[in-house]
């Protein structure tokens, strides 16, 4: 099944930026706690998000590229 992207290009670079940041922050300040784990899991939802073009999300709610 395809996806047609529903995520401007300069949100993607942010996405990116913003699910990489979130990972190291949650593994590096919140070592072992559930917390961390969270924080990380969050950051690798927003870079797939950001590498694929597509959220799911923004979709739901009718958003169009």
């Amino acid at each position: 099944m395809f996806y047609a992207k529903n995520v401007p290009g300069w949100e993607r670079a942010v996405r990116v930026i913003a699910g990489l940041s979130m990972i190291a922050g949650g593994l590096l300040y919140f070592q072992g706690s559930m917390l961390g784990y969270g924080i990380a899991a969050t950051g690798v939802i927003a870079l797939l998000t950001g590498f694929v073009g597509f959220c799911p999300m923004c979709a739901l709610v009718g958003r169009k590229l």
